[in-house]
């Protein structure tokens, strides 16, 4: 679906209109190119005082050949990246020209509220130097692993300044934080890899928490190589666009639907060299027979549970049986399919189970009572099975906001104008936004990333 304002805030007139009315501006985002970089721009890097995860960081962006600068106060950067092979150049803070793609601090040495004076030292000389689709990504120190109640709340402040960047720079920048437990350095790459590159588009103002796991070497071009995917709800909208990005990214994906969508299943099918299962989510051998159609392909790894419905009414006027069918494939599907393969072996090791939740769930939403429901459900459902799984197996879940798709392109204008503004973009995401966090959390080397529930909604403002 077009989005016509988009287009005419292009224009001479447009902008014209834009600058007298004081309206937002949405700016184009990058998206993902398997031909381009991993970051395409400049990174200008720095670290608090005795931070723990710069000799990672470093390392990681030698890795992604990261064009990367610091500046003459962050001395103790330039020996470790000798050691890691990082090229560190020097970037004269008084150079007001130049242009980051990303800035990037870790903030991992705080350990006391008057050391947070860091991040306003390091930010505030280069807030304005950020390219347009910019990063701005801090890495922390997990606050619950602090080791003391001082370096908790320093550590904790870290989301307040982060969320507020993520609203202030403007121009599609985007800003997270990524919280790393001490002993889980290793399993960080996934992680900044991810918020660095225009996979994380649509994604701003978050929060990642990376934990100690096996770390698995990639192939970071087909990560997904060898690994069998079943995609529910495939035929179309998001559900087509994961089955897309996880072929690319090297999975055999089957894609999964109701008979009633088989034509478009098969399409879809057709285009990524997938295969096909039509069958009812709901229906009480479903684990079952995704675990037979997965084993024909060498076993599941990769499960994502992206089929869902609404039917919106206001609770007044909702019927028992709306409210029913919502709740019964939103989240009672999940927890029965999950039950089910994780008591039969269903997983192949490090298997990947993926939840779609929404914003709904996160804030609620007039008329969607049984939605917001469901989807508030599959938080609880991640954020309890989490802990719980073995043989490197991991759960987490998306929560997207306005995404252009069939059933948005449904809304009433007004309404549908408004939930494309109400974010720090001002403009609706894709599906392939919500697509791409997925296949992170998909890949094997985010095997460190356990029980998150990531929004993929351009720092909404509904529940922000």
């Amino acid at each position: 679906m077009t989005d016509q304002y988009q287009l005419f805030s292009k224009t001479a007139l447009g902008k014209l209109v834009i600058k007298n009315l004081g309206l937002p501006s949405p700016t184009t985002l990058d998206r993902f190119d398997v031909n381009q970089p991993v970051i395409h721009g400049a990174v200008l890097f720095a670290a608090a005082r005795e931070s723990i995860f710069s000799k990672s960081i470093s390392q990681i962006l030698a890795n992604i050949h990261a064009d990367t600068y610091s500046t003459e106060q962050y001395s103790e950067l330039k020996q470790i990246a000798v050691e890691t092979g990082l090229n560190l150049r020097v970037f004269n803070v008084s150079n007001k020209t130049s242009k980051f793609k990303a800035l990037l601090f870790d903030a991992s040495g705080i350990t006391h509220v008057s050391q947070l004076k860091a991040l306003y030292d390091f930010f505030h000389p280069v807030a304005r130097q950020v390219q347009a689709s910019g990063r701005v990504i801090i890495v922390g120190r997990s606050p619950d692993q602090a080791e003391s109640l001082s370096q908790s709340i320093a550590q904790r402040a870290l989301e307040g300044f982060v969320k507020s960047v993520a609203k202030e720079f403007k121009k599609g920048i985007a800003a997270n934080l990524i919280y790393v437990d001490p002993d889980a350095p290793d399993n960080l790459e996934s992680s900044l890899r991810f918020f660095l590159s225009p996979r994380s588009a649509y994604v701003s103002g978050q929060v990642v928490r990376v934990s100690n796991a096996d770390h698995i070497a990639i192939n970071w071009n087909q990560p997904l190589a060898g690994k069998t995917a079943v995609v529910t709800g495939a035929s179309r909208g998001i559900g087509e666009a994961i089955a897309h990005i996880l072929a690319d990214d090297g999975a055999h994906v089957i894609c999964l639907d109701v008979p009633q969508q088989q034509a478009d299943l098969e399409r879809v099918a057709l285009e990524i060299s997938g295969s096909v299962l039509t069958l009812d989510i709901t229906a009480t051998d479903a684990g079952e027979k995704i675990k037979a159609a997965a084993a024909e392909y060498g076993g599941l790894d990769i499960l994502v549970h992206n089929a869902g419905v609404t039917r919106d009414k206001t609770l007044a006027n909702m019927k028992p049986e709306q409210w029913d069918l919502v709740v019964n494939i939103n989240i009672a599907a999940n927890e029965a399919v999950n039950d089910y393969l994780l008591n039969h072996a269903g997983f192949n090791a490090n298997g990947r189970i993926i939840c779609v939740s929404s914003i709904s769930g996160i804030a609620g939403n007039l008329g969607q009572s049984n939605y917001a429901t469901s989807k508030a459900a599959v938080i609880g459902l991640v954020k309890f099975t989490a802990p719980t799984l073995k043989n490197g197996v991991t759960i987490n879940a998306v929560a997207p906001g306005f995404i252009e798709t069939q059933m948005t392109a449904a809304i009433p204008f007004a309404i549908r104008e408004a939930g494309r503004r109400m974010n720090s973009m001002s403009q609706g995401g894709l599906p392939v936004d919500v697509a791409q966090t997925i296949a992170y959390f998909a890949s094997p080397a985010s095997s460190g990333v356990n029980g998150n529930v990531l929004r993929v909604c351009g720092q909404s403002l509904l529940g922000a």
